[in-house]
């Protein structure tokens, strides 16, 4: 892995992520920049040539047996395109966290498309930084989020991934240390192997 000059990189996988930390050191050494990175699965690919051989083979059928059905097949391929593209384009790729001290922070989505969503917010709206343990029926997740000064709902930092939580103590570390947050928590987090 090649860096810049005056920049160290830590990286590590766990499960389908990649957690990736720049920290620059010299004239950028504020910005401290996270990134989680979504692994594609080799499951999914394997699922979507499936789902396209599928697809050319029910074209094929309507076009040999019923000679008429020549619109069905145009609709039933131009929609199975538009399907596999939209979900192609609204896969997040990757989550990145720029905490900037003296300015605030930058939560970038990157879609495979292409397509980047920032959000900013600036460093005396933050309150504090929250790590949660989120619950429902089926499964139990821990996710990173934001009180925001004058808001009433909390503002997720990851708005599309879930990654585990030996990412997002790191990220959660950064966030206090640039709102001047005192880190607490009630239990150890940094042994949790969820």
């Amino acid at each position: 892995m090649t860096t810049e000059p005056g920049m160290t990189k830590v990286t590590f996988a766990y499960g389908r992520y990649t957690y990736i930390h720049d920290n620059h050191d010299g004239p950028f050494e504020a910005v401290d920049a996270h990134h989680i990175v979504v692994q594609r699965s080799s499951t999914g690919r394997f699922l979507a040539y499936i789902a396209s051989i599928l697809l050319l083979a029910n074209a094929f059928n309507i076009l040999t047996y019923k000679e008429n059905l020549h619109a069905v097949f145009l609709w039933s391929t131009l929609l199975g395109l538009l399907f596999a593209k939209s979900s192609h384009w609204k896969r997040v790729v990757k989550e990145s966290v720029v905490v900037m001290p003296t300015f605030g922070v930058q939560l970038e989505t990157h879609y495979g498309s292409g397509r980047i969503i920032h959000r900013f917010v600036p460093l005396g709206k933050i309150l504090k930084p929250l790590l949660n343990e989120c619950v429902t029926p089926v499964t139990c997740y821990w996710s990173l989020a934001l009180i925001i000064r004058g808001e009433s709902e909390l503002m997720l930092v990851f708005q599309e991934l879930r990654p585990p939580v030996k990412m997002l103590v790191p990220i959660w570390k950064a966030l206090c240390a640039a709102t001047d947050s005192k880190e607490s928590s009630d239990t150890d987090i940094e042994g949790d192997d969820r």
